[in-house]
């Protein structure tokens, strides 16, 4: 079973850091060069998704460098390499994933974060093809334990079935706040990971006040090893029996009017002192 990394419990952040709308004074002051925006992002946010990985493989110099620039806490997560999952049959991604583990992730260090492994939307719960999978995932990389998020963005694994095999492998489900795939809000790992999708950019902050409100609410309950009480469970009964502890949460706040989504990440933070 995969084990949880001992670190500060809520980490906040965005996906990416090069955005062109996030520059001249809308996140990024105006004239700061592109080399400074990641520890300029990494000095105000707990956390950052990196999505280039998920389109190819860095080297293990390009990790190093990213750590270099982030402050002591501070945590990447990875989406993994679409070979890895974006396969007919996940059973044919299996050596991209080893592929993708070994490619030099570990020169992060104890900036690695969770690894994100997203599901294609077409792809349906499989209990025979995705088990195999979830066995592949390595527990530990050069002697530090690993964190596996799995994004499922088919309404099939919204199942009873579906929770028990994630929990076996202590892999985290990924609750998806969207208006187009299934927000499965049972904790299936020692951690919960979060991706909301929802930014307005008519709002300010991305989110309505009371939004930022909520969804503080939500990651202080996760973090404390309850359950937000708002979010629907598919398997209220057996999710509701299993113990519970502390746990970390990782929330990002992704696409939707990414232009808002610094703004949104840091006003949760701000909430959540």
């Amino acid at each position: 079973m995969h084990t949880s990394i001992d670190r500060d419990p809520i980490h906040v952040g965005i996906g990416g850091w090069n955005y062109e709308p996030w520059r001249g004074g809308h996140f990024y002051p105006p004239g700061l060069p592109t080399s400074r925006e990641l520890a300029y992002a990494a000095q105000r946010l707990g956390s950052i998704e990196v999505n280039g990985t998920f389109y190819a493989l860095q080297r293990p110099e390009t990790y190093a460098r990213w750590a270099a620039e982030v402050p002591e806490g501070f945590v990447f997560a990875l989406k993994a390499h679409r070979l890895a999952t974006y396969r007919r049959s996940l059973w044919d991604g299996i050596e991209a994933a080893q592929r993708f583990i070994d490619s030099g992730i570990g020169a992060l260090g104890s900036r690695l974060g969770p690894i994100l492994w997203q599901l294609m939307p077409s792809k349906a719960f499989d209990p025979e093809e995705l088990e195999p999978f979830l066995a592949c995932l390595p527990e530990s990389l050069d002697g530090r334990p690993l964190q596996h998020a799995l994004e499922v963005r088919h309404p099939s694994f919204a199942c009873s079935d579906y929770l028990a095999l994630a929990r076996a492998y202590g892999v985290a489900t990924v609750f998806t706040d969207s208006p187009d795939y299934p927000g499965i809000a049972d904790p299936t790992a020692p951690f919960c990971y979060a991706r909301l999708m929802r930014a307005d950019a008519a709002e300010p902050l991305g989110y309505p006040p009371a939004e930022l409100d909520r969804w503080a609410a939500h990651a202080r309950d996760w973090a404390s090893g309850d359950l937000p009480d708002a979010l629907p469970l598919v398997d209220a009964a057996s999710t509701r029996a299993l113990a519970r502890a502390p746990r970390p949460v990782f929330v990002y706040f992704i696409s939707g009017a990414k232009e808002r989504n610094p703004v949104a990440a840091m006003g949760l933070i701000e909430r959540l002192g």
